[in-house]
């Protein structure tokens, strides 16, 4: 079977269509969290992903969206939080209110988390070269997909047991500003990291009609 792995879309409409139209045909897409926040359309995101993904994770964006004062000390990821909490309904708050934490996919065959699987470690970063150490977490898992870093990376650990972060589809921070995303083939348990290109000015124009801070649009620019 053949899977598409997003993650991080962050309200960036036109990453998450570029994204959707450059995904080669899969049989099955799921998200590992962080619909909403920082960026000017996360109505029509959140629309987008319970359209096209069968699973969903909570990311911490999504946790929070209805107490942006949480991110006080960030002002972009605030104001994308209250922008996002001022033009959801009450149904997309209620959606994303019910996401889990972590879910499985391929019959349970994978795990997919947002950022660490342990709950102790809830909200932990885990970089490309910490990859190795969810080994312990992954019990009869054939991998794991997991975001919140926004860094594009694979590995294959422990027995061949797969560990991806797809990237993110709306705020890279690897360097590379083109939206990541990827495709797993659960056969071979085996993934394709992919990158596309998108408007970033189309975005950059939202931005500053919505009021969102100049710098959440600037850093798509630099893959920052």
């Amino acid at each position: 079977m053949k899977v598409g792995l997003i993650s991080d879309v962050h309200a960036n409409l036109p990453a998450l269509a570029a994204v959707l139209d450059n995904m080669p045909p899969v049989d099955d897409v799921v998200c590992a969290g962080d619909v909403v926040g920082y960026n000017p359309w996360p109505a029509a995101c959140l629309d987008r992903v319970r359209e096209v993904a069968s699973v969903t994770v909570q990311g911490n964006h999504d946790a929070t969206v209805e107490t942006p004062e949480r991110y006080r000390a960030n002002r972009m990821a605030e104001r994308g939080l209250e922008h996002a909490r001022a033009t959801l309904s009450e149904s997309d708050l209620a959606w994303l209110r019910a996401l889990p934490r972590t879910a499985t996919f391929d019959g349970g065959r994978y795990l997919l988390v947002h950022s660490h699987p342990s709950p102790d470690r809830d909200g932990a970063y885990v970089y490309p070269e910490s990859f190795s150490t969810l080994a312990r977490y992954l019990d009869d898992y054939a991998g794991v997909v997991l975001g919140h870093t926004h860094v594009q990376a694979a590995e294959s650990i422990d027995d061949g047991r797969l560990v991806v972060n797809p990237g993110s589809v709306g705020q890279p921070r690897d360097g590379d500003p083109d939206a990541a995303y990827a495709v797993l083939d659960t056969d071979r348990n085996e993934v394709d990291l992919r990158r596309t290109a998108y408007d970033r000015d189309r975005v950059r124009a939202a931005v500053e009609e919505a009021g969102l801070p100049s710098r959440t649009a600037e850093r798509l620019f630099e893959g920052e």
